[in-house]
């Protein structure tokens, strides 16, 4: 991988750059669309390729689960296995040790609500899942299967299934963690990033993952520690407590703290009132489900705000989803009928609402580019 800087604002932190890699280039800042279980929830590759989708991160978890990476690495690996010649990157399974954990036993995201206590402390365990020094032990939730994960595992999981970019093995805090536990959760992070690196074998670019919670020392001192280590770029992983106010301000500290020549990545945040500050923040690609998502339950993204398609007043409307909007599916279908589609329950309703949302998001960071380029952002 070769990432090379084409400007640098002189406004914030954002820049354009171009990312190189196996399977071609990024232009940057990009959202990476999530294909969770080696597919854009609803959509072939071609149609993923169509909205101007530039890359897309599998879910080691998931792929790990069903249908295992051998059998992707024996079909000739996640490009060939998913029809999809472009960059492809893949987590490294520990959101699933959070979202598994702590974030089902408490019903939580990565943001808690403003009115949520710490009540994680030192030494305290999820309930359905053990996390250790070594790794994480569980149970499969598709047949019960008594299942390890850990640093090393990451990785060998990661290589055969053969993406572009993967990550080290991480641990998410969750938003209600005190700093003691997510201290504890830290060390845990840099000791598995350190076996990441000696167990990595491929040409693969492996990045670091900064974590640390809410506590912009944590962060800071995270972001100190990856620095240091040969990773191909960084990844900024975790929660950022109650305030969601505060998530540019601490993303654009740890920015400051790693080396400006190679790319960054945010993982799991970009509502479209998030992204111009991210990437002002100086975030390079940044990967969300909000797209996808909200298309499967129903609502749209436009440049006049969302539209929920299953409430029965836009059966009546016989305008596209948005007037400002150059995709495919608002030259060719009117509100009315994907209204009709959703509250059908007609799969191609939903389809139809993931091509459109992608397509906005996509073009949405296509002119924040621009902007950085006319030295607006």
């Amino acid at each position: 991988m070769r990432f090379r800087i084409l400007k640098n604002s002189k406004r914030s932190r954002a820049r354009l750059g171009i990312l190189e890699t196996p399977h071609g280039t990024i232009e940057t800042p990009a959202l990476v669309p999530v294909a969770t279980q080696a597919v854009v929830k609803t959509l072939t590759s071609e149609q993923a390729a169509a909205v101007k989708c530039q890359v897309l991160i599998g879910n080691t978890f998931h792929l790990h689960l069903k249908p295992g990476e051998q059998a992707v690495k024996k079909s000739g690996g996640l490009h060939r296995f998913m029809h999809w010649p472009m960059p492809l990157m893949t987590d490294s399974g520990g959101f699933q040790v959070f979202s598994l954990g702590f974030g089902r036993d408490f019903g939580l995201g990565k943001m808690a609500p403003w009115h949520a206590r710490p009540r994680v402390g030192l030494g305290s365990q999820p309930q359905h899942l053990a996390i250790t020094d070594r790794g994480v032990r569980f149970r499969s939730p598709l047949d019960g299967q008594a299942l390890f994960i850990g640093p090393q595992e990451s990785m060998k999981i990661q290589e055969a299934l053969g993406a572009d970019i993967i990550l080290a093995f991480d641990e998410c805090p969750p938003p209600t963690a005190t700093k003691d536990y997510v201290r504890q959760s830290l060390g845990r992070t840099h000791a598995w990033a350190e076996v990441c690196l000696r167990e990595h074998r491929t040409k693969q670019s492996l990045l670091g993952i900064v974590q640390g919670g809410r506590y912009q020392d944590l962060r800071r001192g995270s972001a100190e520690f990856m620095a240091g280590r040969p990773f191909a770029g960084f990844g900024i992983g975790g929660e950022f407590g109650t305030n969601k106010s505060i998530m540019a301000k601490m993303v654009g500290a740890v920015n400051d703290l790693l080396p400006p020549e190679k790319p960054r990545h945010l993982l799991g945040i970009g509502h479209p009132e998030d992204i111009r500050h991210i990437i002002a923040a100086g975030v390079d690609t940044f990967d969300c489900i909000v797209p996808t998502h909200y298309a499967r339950h129903g609502t749209a993204f436009t440049s006049r705000g969302r539209l929920d398609l299953t409430k029965p007043a836009w059966l009546n409307e016989r305008k596209p989803l948005d007037l400002q909007c150059g995709c495919d599916v608002c030259h060719h279908y009117t509100r009315a009928y994907i209204a009709h589609l959703v509250r059908a329950k007609e799969i191609t309703g939903l389809v139809l609402l993931t091509m459109h949302n992608l397509w906005y998001f996509n073009t949405l960071v296509e002119h924040y580019r621009t902007l950085i380029k006319q030295g607006k952002v």
